[in-house]
């Protein structure tokens, strides 16, 4: 098999998979108490949302990835709702418990079980109820990671094909994953050593466990030399006698499974608690459709959270999982009758004496040292990556050192952690960290980094609420959104369906929105529009001394505008005629109005956030230079390229050259200490303008004028921008400047100044994904 891999597939094609990660976890509060409150609501209908729901307690989440064909990918999706589930229950005061044995816990009768709606529900919660009554609440409060693997199609088309066996393709491939399996049966010792991470346990847990292990003081129960906890004999998860399916064949593993639900062993096929599952492709009916569809991919449920990654697996492992799966399918097979005890016989011994120097492993009935044993079923697989140049040495090499080094494994790090400072004390150090890290990059989006911004927040916000999403295009940022059978495209964020075609073309002609403005009794400035330079230069000389903004016909992002709030040349005209024509083919003069620019978000049929726009400016310390003042700005972490970032860099171009010149200053000057030095007359952020939230201190009276401007061409979305000389007196001077039919949404959702706004919740509601 290895020969046709060689012969027919590249690296690429090879390593090439169905990824998918499922990681559990508990709410705790900050003392390390189990939280008792309900699954955040915001996370919606748990038996529907395909990202965040529960598993066993209203208390335990779970994050679920879809299947994805690159580790790369699996992860960061998986850190994007790691991020999102932190930040959720932080609005509670709430951390996510990175350890895979339970935290402070209470008694069976206080741990609260998951609630469901619906019939579905009521199933889903009698199912757990008798989990209850049968392991006892605190043994289902375990988490760990699901390791979700399947093939790529080509792999396995391209071995069928060359094999050309008298069986078919469903066949074949179960015949392929039933090895794999099965060798992984025979092999799981190495992941638990490897990837091990619970050696302790708190002394809530369960009295007969405890009795396992060593008190060492703050609470705290440690195994000697023990690995993993969950996976050992006595702390773990497991059914109530030890259960041996037979996976000679998919018949011969329905039939086994059936023997166990007849004797009253496990009531249905999925409380089978093995390490590895067969997954079919109907998860209600698991052992029909096996038997009719068979084997989808392969669910390994052996891996600890690894409270050294704020996923709780880090990328280099799933790097490893990957060619250790192939591996297995490569590796061959010896059959004796007692095979799956020895393999069970090993689990717990590495499990629960995995750091001991000198343990010995069943190998075909061999004693045989676990070190040299480890060392040579890696170096197998280092001759696989060789031979098949899949380049994955560093992995490999990551996993022989922690053999050969027993102290750098993640259980012994650990250990030594909570030999210091507890269970809890070493766990809510690693979740408190972990909030701040998801806080300080709250803005963005892992494994979507590509997208602008404000696409990202609607994602965001998506996923966060249980709508499936499927990127399309990330050039053009289009994305399907889906839920419960509706399906919305969504373009930018912010256009929709909801808004007619026509809505558009109008608002990007600036001098068509001022005339329908106009026509509706709404203030907008007075002005013309030239078609040439030529033009220009014949009009505007009776503009000299005149405060105007000469600006681009249709334009965004305030490209192209020239600000003369202290009147300007006739030079300085032309040349801000020159810049503007660089945008459009016409250009527009206008007067300039007195006052604060204020950017009016309108989404549905309500503002929904307001925000001063403050144009890009620097503020004088006494001994820095323009230059070097704006180099200091340029470093907050909001600003970058102002498309995948909140906030643009400020850049020196010649329209800021300009501006200061008129101020008589140049790059080079010094502004005294808290002097502000503004660098355009345009406000916009795309310019390297701040953003300052003031939704609740704007009077009513400006809003309604914005609500109305949009509703004049029937706008679900809209962005107005309007110059209000006093923002608190409705009575003061003030005029729509321009209207936005895209309007971004990241400066109101990540200002520099004021309260974050969650407008991607508003656009989902507006399409009618949410309520």
């Amino acid at each position: 098999m290895i020969e046709i891999l060689k012969n027919k597939m590249t690296a690429e094609s090879i390593l090439t998979a169905g990824f998918g990660l499922e990681r559990e976890g508990l709410r705790v509060t900050k003392k390390g108490k189990l939280a008792l409150t309900s699954h955040p609501p915001i996370f919606g209908d748990k038996l529907k949302n395909p990202y965040i729901t529960t598993d066993f307690s209203e208390s335990q989440i779970e994050l679920v990835t879809p299947v994805f064909y690159s580790v790369e990918e699996t992860y960061d999706f998986l850190e994007a709702l790691t991020d999102i589930a932190i930040t959720e229950i932080g609005e509670k005061n709430e951390l996510f418990w990175p350890y895979s044995m339970p935290c402070d816990i209470p008694d069976d009768n206080l741990i609260p079980i998951a609630t469901y709606q619906g019939e579905a529900g009521k199933v889903a919660r009698q199912y757990r109820e008798k989990l209850m009554a049968k392991y006892g609440g605190k043994r289902q409060l375990i988490s760990g990671i699901h390791y979700n693997f399947s093939f790529g199609e080509e792999f396995l088309t391209t071995i069928w094909e060359a094999l050309d066996v008298d069986e078919t393709y469903k066949e074949f491939k179960d015949r392929i994953y039933l090895k794999v399996l099965r060798n992984f049966l025979r092999y799981r010792w190495l992941i638990i050593y490897l990837m091990g991470c619970t050696p302790g346990l708190h002394n809530s847990y369960i009295e007969e466990c405890l009795q396992c292990m060593e008190k060492c003081g703050n609470e705290t129960y440690l195994s000697r030399g023990g690995i993993s906890a969950r996976n050992g004999s006595c702390s773990g998860y497991k059914n109530e006698i030890d259960l041996y399916p037979d996976y000679r064949s998919t018949k011969e593993y329905i039939s086994s499974v059936n023997e166990f639900i007849a004797r009253g062993d496990i009531s249905e096929a999925k409380e089978l608690y093995a390490q590895i599952r067969l997954k079919p492709k109907d998860y209600h009916n698991v052992l029909d459709s096996l038997a009719q569809d068979g084997i989808q991919y392969l669910e390994i449920r052996t891996i600890d959270l690894n409270v050294f990654d704020k996923c709780g697996i880090a990328k280099i492992d799933l790097e490893f999982m990957n060619i250790f799966m192939l591996f297995l399918l490569l590796e061959g097979e010896e059959f004796f009758d007692t095979w799956q005890q020895e393999a069970l016989i090993n689990e717990i011994a590495v499990a629960e004496h995995g750091l001991e120097a000198d343990l010995e492993l069943l190998d075909h009935r061999h004693w045989t040292l676990k070190t040299a044993w480890a060392e040579d079923i890696l170096d197998k697989v280092a001759e696989v990556n060789a031979y098949l140049d899949l380049k994955q040495e560093q992995c490999i090499k990551v996993m022989q050192n922690r053999v050969r080094n027993p102290e750098i494994t993640y259980a012994h790090r650990l250990k030594l952690l909570m030999q210091e400072k507890g269970c809890l004390g070493a766990n809510l150090e690693m979740a408190e960290r972990y909030k701040k890290l998801s806080d300080a990059d709250h803005y963005r989006l892992k494994g979507f980094e590509k997208w602008e911004m404000s696409t990202q927040i609607l994602i965001k916000e998506a996923l966060t609420r249980g709508i499936k999403v499927i990127p399309m295009d990330v050039a053009d940022n289009i994305v399907r959104l889906e839920k419960n059978g509706h399906q919305e495209y969504v373009k930018q964020a912010t256009k929709t369906s909801a808004d007619n075609y026509i809505t558009p073309l109008l608002m990007e002609n600036k001098v068509v929105t001022k005339k329908i403005l106009q026509e509706n009794g709404l203030p907008v400035p007075g002005g013309e529009e030239y078609f040439s330079f030529l033009e220009a230069k014949q009009k505007l000389a009776k503009y000299i001394g005149k405060k105007v903004v000469i600006k681009p016909k249709s334009t965004n992002f305030g490209l192209g505008i020239c600000i003369f709030d202290q009147g300007g040349t006739l030079d300085e005209l032309l040349r801000g005629a020159q810049i503007a024509f660089e945008y459009d083919d016409t250009i527009l003069i206008e007067d300039y109005l007195p006052g604060l620019e204020y950017r009016f978000l309108i989404i549905g049929n309500e503002v929904v956030a307001v925000l001063h726009r403050r144009p890009a400016n620097v503020v004088g310390n006494g001994f820095s230079t323009i230059l070097q003042l704006i180099e200091e700005k340029n470093k907050h972490p909001y600003r970058g390229d102002g498309y995948t970032s909140p906030l643009k860099k400020i850049e020196l171009d010649e329209q800021s050259l300009m501006f200061l010149n008129k101020q008589g200053l140049t790059s080079q000057s010094i502004p005294q200490n808290e002097e502000m030095i503004f660098l355009r007359g345009n406000s916009n952020i795309s310019t390297g303008g701040d953003s300052i939230d003031v939704t609740e201190k704007m009077h009513p009276y400006f809003a309604a004028i914005a609500l109305k401007a949009a509703s004049v061409f029937k706008a679900k979305f809209c962005g107005v921008d309007m110059i209000l000389e006093d923002d608190t007196d409705p009575d003061s001077n003030f005029g729509i400047i321009e209207l936005n039919f895209n309007p971004m949404i990241v400066m109101h959702a990540y200002p520099l100044e004021g309260r974050e706004r969650r407008s991607g919740y508003n656009i989902l509601k507006t399409i009618g994904l949410t309520n």
